[in-house]
């Protein structure tokens, strides 16, 4: 663990991540203010001691509103997360370890969803689905998952090539126990690499879904979304845009930084 903690990346991501996550947890049970009651008669409030950050267009405060997305950006990018390599574990471990037509279809599949940019892909995707947490969970789950897939695809593909597995299915080893004893331990340092870096990602996806309108309602505090409703005001109350961007830059580089960190550690 020291040996961890002297790489500045990893520490450094750890800190920020921490925070976040606190911050995040604190906003479940406590804001400074009612991150949803609308005010207009304190609107464009400069920061003072009720409202330290000020309050946005309809006199709500922009703490507040932070705090809130701050658990909306992470949680739900944890889940979308879970939900991803719990598909991505199953299918991508499986046809490998099996072959077959199954590695086949799923080899096709893989190929048919990479044509299109992921981004583009739970575009169109959502537009289809409509607005809606939900919805939006299902466009991204389903924009992404052929990723994860391919890359622990190629992940188990090296790791059955190793004399360890040979010796172990000759041992009388069974698939289960080879699966999760052997080949899940092995692989699992740098899937959570990849996993730690796709997190940053998810995040701007959710951000930027949010400033273009989609996935969320325009009520429910979102960092895209805040950004969004702040461009209109961008001269005359410029801290409605810069606010939610720096939190979107300081998460997304906190897990950056651990993710590179992880990386550089695996490979000294």
């Amino acid at each position: 663990m020291k040996k961890i903690l002297k790489n500045k990346k990893i520490l450094i991501g750890i800190i920020m991540v921490t925070f976040v996550i606190i911050i995040a947890i604190i906003s479940i049970f406590y804001t400074p203010n009612d991150p949803y009651l609308v005010n207009l008669s304190v609107k464009f409030s400069n920061p003072n001691q009720k409202f330290l950050l000020g309050t946005d267009q309809l006199g709500r405060c922009v703490l507040s509103r932070l705090m809130v997305a701050t658990t909306y950006s992470v949680f739900l990018s944890f889940s979308i997360l879970v939900i991803l390599i719990v598909i991505s574990l199953i299918i991508g471990i499986t046809s490998i370890y099996f072959g077959g037509i199954y590695n086949s279809i799923i080899s096709i599949i893989c190929d048919i969803f990479m044509i299109f940019p992921p981004f583009a892909l739970a575009l169109v995707l959502n537009n289809i689905l409509g607005i809606g947490i939900k919805n939006f969970v299902i466009a991204i789950v389903s924009s992404m998952w052929v990723w994860f897939v391919k890359i622990i695809r190629t992940y188990v593909q090296v790791e059955l090539k190793k004399e360890y597995i040979v010796a172990s299915k000759i041992a009388g080893c069974t698939n289960i126990k080879l699966i999760f004893y052997y080949i899940l331990p092995n692989i699992f340092p740098s899937l959570l690499v990849y996993f730690s870096t796709n997190i940053a990602s998810i995040i701007l996806i959710i951000s930027a879904f949010s400033f273009l309108g989609m996935g969320f309602s325009s009520s429910i505090p979102e960092w895209g979304g805040m950004l969004t409703q702040g461009k209109a005001y961008f001269y005359s109350s410029p801290s409605l845009i810069i606010f939610p961007g720096l939190c979107i830059l300081f998460t997304t580089t906190g897990f950056n930084l651990l993710s590179e960190g992880l990386k550089e550690y695996l490979e000294s």
